[in-house]
């Protein structure tokens, strides 16, 4: 998808993006054991995904993925939370270049066959 070499054409492409070209952008690196099972080194994120936080704050924290939001290009893990002051609780979004994936839920059958399709 690469429009330009301009920075800037670069992030409008990114900002204005589709919702199916930005699926591409939760991409994510494997562990070690999923890589080396599954011959690739990386996946997109989708929810039911066990992933360990690398960066930040919540490092190494782990997992599961709640929610993809695609518009932001966030996700949120189970167990990644912000205390507000007033004393709720609010789950931190978290990029997923900052996710390692430990764990792969392959319950869609297209995403099975493309990751093992990979082996």
């Amino acid at each position: 998808m690469v429009t330009s070499k301009q920075p800037r054409k670069q992030r409008k492409a990114r900002y204005n993006a589709p919702l199916h070209i930005r699926q591409k952008f939760m991409g994510a690196r494997l562990s070690d054991e999923l890589s080396k099972k599954y011959n690739t080194r990386s996946a997109h994120v989708i929810v039911g995904d066990t992933v360990t936080v690398m960066r930040g704050d919540f490092r190494n924290v782990s997992g599961k993925v709640e929610s993809v939001d695609l518009q932001r290009g966030v996700i949120v893990v189970t167990g990644v939370i912000s205390t507000k002051v007033d004393g709720s609780e609010v789950p931190r979004p978290i990029y997923p270049s900052n996710v390692l994936i430990t764990g792969l839920n392959l319950k869609d059958k297209t995403r099975e066959a493309r990751i093992k399709g990979k082996e």
